[in-house]
């Protein structure tokens, strides 16, 4: 059993965030989802090189130092390629995601949901915003029209702020952790502690000027940067926050990937923010027969989500707007 103590429960309600050290088993827990994105590096790289975006499969590099190659000789980072979820905007019936099962393994991971349960109760709901995260070196990372890296630092933000206003009571919760070691060098997260405590934070669509150019952010003059934590972690640790706790990545000034999982949870029957994508049942007391078990259920209903949304226009994912006055 991995139910976090009274005292965790108390630091995380305090502060907004916890880590929680050891709590993977980094060869039980880790090693079997990085052993399936190996395959999936294999059939990415096999189709770049069948396209000639690249010269060769490059077989004999490992994993980190292999994505990196063919990023930046493709010139385009494939991030989607690897994501257990769906772009928001263009989604067509082929775009690549990856719903295997040992990420859904992972998902349904026991010691990590007794330690969500102790933070949100019994009966628990995989969120369906969820990301892996593999981001490259910047200085080996392809870049944009713009010059800026296509897959860089992420700037300030609450989860929260990047779903919709129907989630806003949703007790979601934030489950990150590395895959393997995450380095203040390597880009590791940095939170704002008692930062839940402020409310909602106007959140602005990157522009050339701000600190961090990618994705929705908070403007700097809106935050306590100072009071930032940074927070390397060792893989098999795993840190919890708040739905509205301010956090960021700093960049990856590293030679190797950074590759980390990022989930939610909130609990059954609550909004998820992003009701175009499925969630599932991860674990309920009251009713176990309801929990999904089936990895291959979990990949049919995303890839029929996929397929529905190929066909209707883009939906809504968040509320704030290019043209706000508060981002000029």
């Amino acid at each position: 059993m991995a139910h976090l103590t009274e005292a965790q429960v108390a630091a995380f309600e305090a502060q907004g965030y916890l880590v929680v050290r050891g709590l993977f088993d980094p060869e039980e827990d880790l090693d079997p989802v990085i052993e399936e994105y190996a395959g999936v590096l294999d059939r990415l790289v096999c189709e770049l090189y069948e396209n000639g975006d690249i010269a060769s499969t490059y077989d004999d590099l490992p994993f980190g130092d292999r994505l990196t190659k063919v990023y930046a000789e493709s010139g385009k980072v494939h991030a989607q390629y690897f994501d257990f979820s769906l772009p928001q905007k263009n989604v067509q019936a082929d775009t690549p995601m990856w719903v295997g099962p040992a990420v859904f393994r992972l998902l349904r991971n026991e010691k990590l949901l007794d330690a969500v349960e102790s933070l949100i109760g019994p009966e628990i709901y995989s969120n369906p915003v969820q990301h892996v995260r593999l981001k490259p070196p910047e200085h080996l990372c392809p870049v944009n029209d713009a010059g800026r890296v296509q897959l860089g630092a992420t700037p300030w933000h609450q989860d929260t702020g990047v779903v919709r206003p129907e989630a806003d009571e949703t007790n979601m919760l934030t489950v990150w952790f590395g895959l393997w070691d995450a380095t203040v060098e390597n880009g590791c997260l940095e939170v704002i502690p008692r930062s839940h405590r402020e409310g909602l934070l106007h959140h602005c669509h990157a522009t050339a000027t701000m600190s961090r150019g990618f994705g929705l952010q908070i403007p700097d003059r809106l935050l306590r940067q100072g009071d930032g934590v940074v927070l390397p972690m060792k893989r098999g640790d795993v840190l919890f926050f708040h739905r509205l706790n301010c956090h960021s990545s700093l960049p990856n000034k590293s030679d190797n990937i950074r590759w980390s999982f990022d989930l939610r949870y909130n609990p059954i029957g609550q909004p998820t923010g992003r009701g175009s994508f499925p969630g599932f049942v991860a674990r309920s007391r009251s009713n176990p027969e309801s929990e999904l078990r089936d990895p291959e259920e979990w990949a049919r209903l995303w890839h029929e989500a996929r397929s529905r949304l190929a066909r209707s226009a883009d939906p809504t994912y968040n509320r704030w707007k290019v043209d706000d006055p508060v981002c000029a």
